[in-house]
């Protein structure tokens, strides 16, 4: 059976997208083939009046191109001739003598949105799972089947530059605001109101009424000062990007182009602009990111793990109140939220209201804000939790109050309940060594704010049995994570090679740098945030107690401390939790460098060039994550990228630390090592595994 099926209803040709032996469509060459059949079936059949486009898989419509199917192109001339058919079948599409509807139900992504942007008319499910999105600039890529062209006609040039540039999703109600669907409807009506649409086209009886732009869009537009429009959307996008992203400059030509020189043009300069971008090592990188993130959403001890239909979470601050969300809206479990005294655990779960109801009218309906909630039970005491299959303790980094909270809930669970500390650095064998069942003890490290960042590193011990990590995976799976398990030790990885980054721009600040130089050189080298103001964000004095933790490790390795944060915490200065760090915070938002924290470091201050700061920072956060593969804390290069990119930000154009190394050659970093070494001390000493890849001409991928 092929990718596409037609049968025919009262006059109306309804076409279903179903990839064979695949959970959901994507769009291939193949694929594409068959579109150019149907459209001749559909033609050339007298009885059919016009069409309905619609997907067969549960909750999923296009999910874009197959990646690996383009990264398999050898050549750019081989590329362009993908993309010159694409843009054929789509203009073909677009102008077919009869109407056709696009059904959409899931997520239209990339090419899938392309799709539907060809068709005459849209319609989509009003169902949370339903989305639209071209977020192929996350791959380095821009959208290739003609959604440069087609967007901005659609929706404007500036919502659409908007929306190509970032690859955020729109759901549903936004969608059909924006112009960008014409019609929304419930799930289970979706085909009936399709073949409506379908129908009323093909007789005329219903005319499509597109959005009208307003008076100031038009003259940003269609006038001369269209330009702005361009310069300010590169403008933001440089912004955010510090111009390491080459796909963003020429999405804006292709859209510039297109407007000023016409479709043909457009879709000749996008069909360039793609060819080229695909062979770009930023793409490589990104789509090598895409791989590895796919790799780790999937369970490795699968059919191992027990059912887990209650979920108990001690501690109800900002990190429990955070798991306690992702468990209960994206795994729809039943959870116990319990903290000291009753009112701190409602207090709980009102932030969950609260971050829910943000969203309200976004991707969630108030009703979902409510069904979710009312998943949380609020509890103060350990009663309620005896029943619980899986306990997550969520409790401030204290060795002391960790073993208590274990003792206490082995005191009320079973023998198969499975206790995880959400511990950020301290040993698993050191919290669980008061445990009666230490082999039930597992570490899931979560990150803040849990609902947003994606990553969940499990800790394991060599006596964590195989059923207690598949119900640790499965859950963070449930949960809507990506999934890395690493072994025990200080820190673990991620924690671990944090530490050794931020310990380097403190000894920096101690060398007599400037906060904003340190922040400002690694944004540009493309870490979300600089070190110092993660700091900040983390809380200073979290990072003192890492630091404690990490301490013995650090005088193993001959590392030099910075204990200038424990006197900044002295003083007051936590972060942006109380009002100051190394920033100045008003509302929250940070204002200007805390000038009274360089009296803690040495007072005086000097410029230190970008390059060596950006040299220290990521050789040393790179150097660590070596030697973490070399002592068996990571099993492979894939979960020591994952972990850094998802977890830490390291820059994603870069692919990791693993990637980062295959690309500028073991033998090219050995030798920055060496120097650094020289200058700056033992812990630069490079890791075994460097020195064997380079001596052998070895990659990691």
């Amino acid at each position: 059976m092929g990718y596409l099926r037609l049968s025919r209803e009262d006059g109306v040709a309804i076409v279903r997208l179903d990839q064979p032996e695949s959970p959901v469509n994507r769009l291939s060459a193949s694929a594409l083939d068959e579109f150019d059949t149907t459209l001749d079936e559909i033609e050339s059949d007298p009885s059919i009046t016009s069409a309905v486009l619609l997907s067969a898989k549960k909750d999923s419509f296009v999910v874009g191109a197959d990646i690996d199917e383009f990264s398999s192109v050898e050549t750019p001339g081989e590329i362009k001739r993908i993309i010159q058919e694409g843009h054929r079948l789509f203009g073909r599409l677009e102008s077919l003598s009869k109407p056709v509807v696009a059904a959409v139900h899931g997520a239209a992504v990339g090419g899938g949105l392309e799709l539907i942007l060809a068709c005459h008319y849209r319609i989509a499910s009003e169902h949370p799972a339903t989305s639209f999105s071209m977020p192929e600039v996350q791959l380095g890529l821009l959208p290739g089947l003609g959604g440069t062209q087609r967007l901005p006609r659609v929706i404007g040039v500036q919502k659409a530059l908007e929306h190509i540039l970032t690859g955020k999703n729109v759901y549903p109600s936004r969608a059909r605001r924006m112009g960008m669907i014409d019609a929304t409807i419930h799930r289970e009506g979706l085909l009936e109101g399709a073949k409506r649409a379908a129908r009323g086209l093909g007789d005329g009886s219903l005319e499509t009424k597109r959005r009208k732009r307003s008076m100031k869009d038009r003259a940003l537009e269609e006038t001369p000062l269209q330009r702005v429009v361009y310069q300010k959307a590169l403008e933001n996008a440089n912004k955010q990007s510090r111009g390491n992203y080459p796909a963003i400059p020429r999405i804006v030509e292709c859209v510039k182009v297109g407007r000023r020189e016409g479709v043909r043009a457009g879709l000749e300069e996008e069909k360039e602009a793609f060819s080229e971008l695909l062979f770009s090592p930023e793409s490589a990188a990104l789509r090598h990111l895409f791989h590895i993130k796919s790799a780790a959403e999937k369970n490795p001890y699968e059919g191992k793990q027990i059912p887990v239909k209650t979920l108990g979470i001690l501690g109800a601050g900002l990190m429990g109140a955070g798991i306690a969300q992702v468990s209960a809206e994206k795994a729809g479990r039943r959870v116990l939220l319990k903290d000291s005294e009753l009112e701190l655990a409602a207090a709980g779960k009102k932030v969950i209201w609260e971050d829910l109801g943000r969203r309200v009218g976004k991707s969630i309906s108030a009703f979902e804000r409510d069904e979710i909630c009312e998943r949380v039970v609020a509890l103060g005491d350990y009663d309620g939790l005896s029943g619980a299959d899986l306990v997550i303790e969520a409790v401030p980094e204290d060795l002391a109050l960790k073993r208590r909270m274990i003792c206490e809930l082995e005191a009320v669970g079973g023998e198969g309940m499975v206790i995880a500390t959400n511990t950020s650095a301290i040993p698993l064998e050191e919290i669980s060594a008061c445990s009666k069942r230490p082999g039930n003890i597992v570490g899931m490290h979560y990150f803040s704010p849990v609902p947003r960042m994606p990553l969940l590193e499990i800790v394991k011990t060599s006596s964590t049995p195989e059923w207690v990590l598949a119900t640790a995976f499965e859950e963070g799976l449930a949960q809507g994570k990506t999934v890395i398990c690493v072994d025990d030790g200080p820190g673990f990885y991620t924690t671990r090679i944090l530490a050794f980054y931020i310990n380097e721009a403190l000894l920096l600040l101690e060398e007599g740098a400037r906060v904003e130089d340190i922040d400002e050189a690694m944004v540009d080298f493309g870490f979300p945030v600089g070190p110092l103001k993660l700091l900040d964000e983390v809380g200073i004095d979290t990072g003192v107690k890492i630091n404690e933790v990490l301490h013995p490790l650090f005088e193993k390795r001959s590392v030099p401390v910075s204990d200038r944060g424990r006197e900044v915490v002295g003083a007051g200065y936590r972060g942006r939790k109380s009002g100051s760090g190394f920033y100045l915070y008003d509302s929250g938002e940070s204002k200007a460098v805390n000038q009274r924290v360089y009296g803690f470091l040495g007072g005086e201050r000097r410029r230190i060039p970008a390059g060596e700061i950006q040299e220290r920072l990521s050789l040393i956060m790179i150097n660590e994550a070596l030697r973490c593969l070399d002592e068996g804390i990571l099993s492979s290069a894939r979960d020591g990228d994952v972990g850094a990119v998802f977890g830490l930000g390291f820059p994603p154009f870069l692919g990791g630390p693993f990637w980062h190394t295959d690309l500028v050659g073991a033998c090219n970093l050995l030798s920055r090592l060496d120097s650094l070494h020289q200058t700056q001390g033992e812990r630069f000493s490079p890791p075994d595994t460097l020195k064997h890849h380079s001596s052998q001409g070895r990659t990691f991928y």
